[in-house]
Order: structure tokens, then sequence, then C-alpha cells
């Protein structure tokens, strides 16, 4: 396994040690609110929920975007009250292939959290393997961890057209493409953007490929050792995703929170229909 991924197996083993992880369950889709709901018919015992819309983000708009990066010292209050200190290992999980919680991921990175992990497969994987799960909500202790924003780099929507480097766009291909947008204004795709569906850097188990493979689909696109592309979505979410899976592939990536919510918005901003 990568440094970035756990498996059930080592989680479980970790849970039983002298300094077990913070565990987070970030149970979200888009279009589905019912998240803790899910959360609380099952999770990994001692899991915290984590609410993506209101502690992963700061408050949406037309100029930011749908999932704008929230204040650190918001992003902090959170971290405490999920229960982590300095220091800490971090395992965060959703149910759908990490394509959620792997926003949990990026923020604690960028925020200075060196060891945070995906569960790799998520929720499925730790039940395949035979593990239980408990029912309800986890009150966990406060924590004391400080954050410091910036260990992971970002860019602005001015610094898009003006980039040396390529720009991937994790969104479905159809999306991409102009063929249906169900939430964002405009369709389409930045001018530029290659269409890299993060959907398929997971196995239809919902765990991660094997970093050689990973390697071979991004080397295919020109993506390789020493290049750091730029990676959007619809707002920041499974952006994060494709940027865990260019890690796992051994390469870098640099995140567009606004993504195409802050992108469409914006009738200023030329917009691509079709796969170029």
């Amino acid at each position: 396994m990568s440094d970035l991924l756990i498996t059930p197996d080592q989680l479980a083993d970790a849970m039983l040690s002298s300094t077990p992880p913070v565990v987070l369950d970030v149970r979200w889709q888009l279009g589905d609110p019912d998240g803790r709901l899910h959360y609380r018919d099952g999770h990994v015992p001692g899991a915290v929920f984590v609410d993506l819309d209101a502690e992963l983000a700061a408050a949406p708009s037309p100029e930011q975007g749908r999932h704008p990066l929230p204040d650190v010292g918001d992003l902090q209050a959170a971290a405490r009250r999920w229960g982590i200190d300095d220091g800490v290992p971090v395992v965060v999980y959703d149910d759908i292939g990490n394509l959620a919680s792997a926003r949990a991921w990026w923020l604690l990175r960028w925020g200075g959290v060196v060891d945070v992990r995906l569960l790799d497969g998520g929720l499925g994987a730790w039940r395949a393997a035979g593990f239980r799960v408990s029912q309800g909500d986890t009150e966990p202790r406060s924590g004391t961890v400080t954050l410091t924003p910036g260990q992971l780099p970002t860019v602005a929507i001015d610094e898009i057209e003006t980039l040396d480097a390529d720009l991937l766009d994790a969104r479905a291909a159809e999306r991409y493409r102009g063929e249906v947008e169900p939430i964002d204004p405009r369709a389409g795709h930045i001018p530029g953007a290659i269409s890299v569906p993060t959907a398929a850097n997971i196995s239809v188990d919902g765990t991660f490929l094997p970093a050689s493979q990973l390697r071979e689909r991004f080397a295919a696109l020109g993506i390789r050792e020493g290049d750091s592309p730029v990676v959007y979505c619809g707002s920041g979410v499974n952006a994060a995703h494709e940027i865990a899976a260019l890690h796992i592939a051994g390469l870098a990536g640099t995140l567009f929170a606004g993504s195409w919510s802050q992108w469409s918005s914006d009738p200023q901003r030329s917009v691509a229909t079709g796969e170029g």
C-alpha cells in the first residue's frame, strides 16, 4: 500500500494500537442530503461524521463556487471537534470509493496534518472484510490540532488562463463534453482542459487501481514525473480524488478549488464543448 492508503485489516490493527487514528466518515453525494442518516445506519466503530458542505467548505457563492476552501480557522475548529491532535494519524472514508472523503484527505494535508490516509474501498471494503459496524453517533473528545494552510498547492481562477501546466477535468466525460449539466450554470469545460474522469481511477469494488496502472493512465495523457497538472471538477471535491490518484502514481497535482462551479458562473469566462 502507498503512504496514502490503508486497508481494512491495517485499520483494524491500528485501532488497537497505543496511538489509534481518528477515523472520519465523510458520507456525501451530490443530490443526496442524507449523509448523516446513512452514517447513523452503519459506520466504522468510533468514526466521527463529517459534514462536507458545512465543515469542509465555506459558504457557496457564484463568485467562489459551490465548495470554496474553508477558512483555516474554521477548518481547525472542525478538526478539533473531530478529536484530532497534532501528530495523531487520521483515516477518512466514505461509501463511494473515496470520491467524497478525498476532500477531507486533501484539506487536512493542505492544513499540515502529515499522516492522513484513505480507507481503500471505503465502508464497502470494511464490511466485505467482515468487520462490524456501529450505529448512531460517535461523540469524540475535543482535539488540540493546529493547522497551517498552504501545505498543498492551489491555483486561483485568474491563474487558469496563463497556466504552464496541463489542466485536468475530473468530472464524468458527458459533463466535460457539455452533453449534460445537472447543477452548474453552463455546460462544457474550461478551454484546453483534458478529460480525465476520476471514477476511472478506481476498480469496481471502489479500491484504487494499482500505482503502476495509474502511472500508465496518466502517462498516456502526457503526464509524467516532475509534472504538476492542475485539477478541477464540479466544485473541488472529486478533483481531490484525482489528486490522490496522482499521488498514488508517484505524481503531483494542484487543486483549482473553485472548479467548474466558479468558472461557469462567470459569463466572461470562455467555455468549450465536445471532445476538445
